[in-house]
């Protein structure tokens, strides 16, 4: 099951275990960077990339655009903060987390419930009283 909110698409896949669940292997990489980092700290997203890329060595490489589109897409659905630095070439984002790993959790856990509440509010209410 794929859904976008926002510019982010999750994918809920139940084969997966953890946040591999709703996330891709080198996204769920760069959010543990970013919780790594001590509160109010960001991260490039060179750093990002590179801490990504060493996480999955011997698995796959990232490229850096692909880091920066999943870092700008969380930022646009209010799951990392950002603000803009300027140096050689202009201006650059340095990423921070908004939600350490439970929060993230929660959060996208409420995205889907509230998404599958609109398709289907009569199913999903009833499966929810059951839990």
């Amino acid at each position: 099951m794929s859904t976008v909110y926002g510019e982010i698409m999750v994918t809920f896949d139940t084969t997966q275990k953890g946040l591999e669940i709703v996330l891709k292997d080198y996204q769920v990489e760069a959010m543990k960077y970013l919780w790594s980092l001590e509160e109010g700290q960001g991260a490039s997203s060179r750093d990002v990339w590179i801490n990504c890329n060493v996480a999955l060595v011997g698995v796959k490489t990232i490229s850096r655009a692909s880091i920066i589109n999943f870092c700008n897409a969380m930022v646009d659905d209010k799951m990392l903060g950002f603000h803009e630095i300027t140096g050689k070439g202009g201006h650059r984002r340095i990423y921070k987390k908004i939600y350490d790993e439970e929060g993230t959790k929660r959060f996208l856990t409420s995205l889907i419930i509230q998404k599958l509440s609109q398709e289907w509010p009569t199913a999903t209410k009833a499966v929810l009283e059951n839990l």
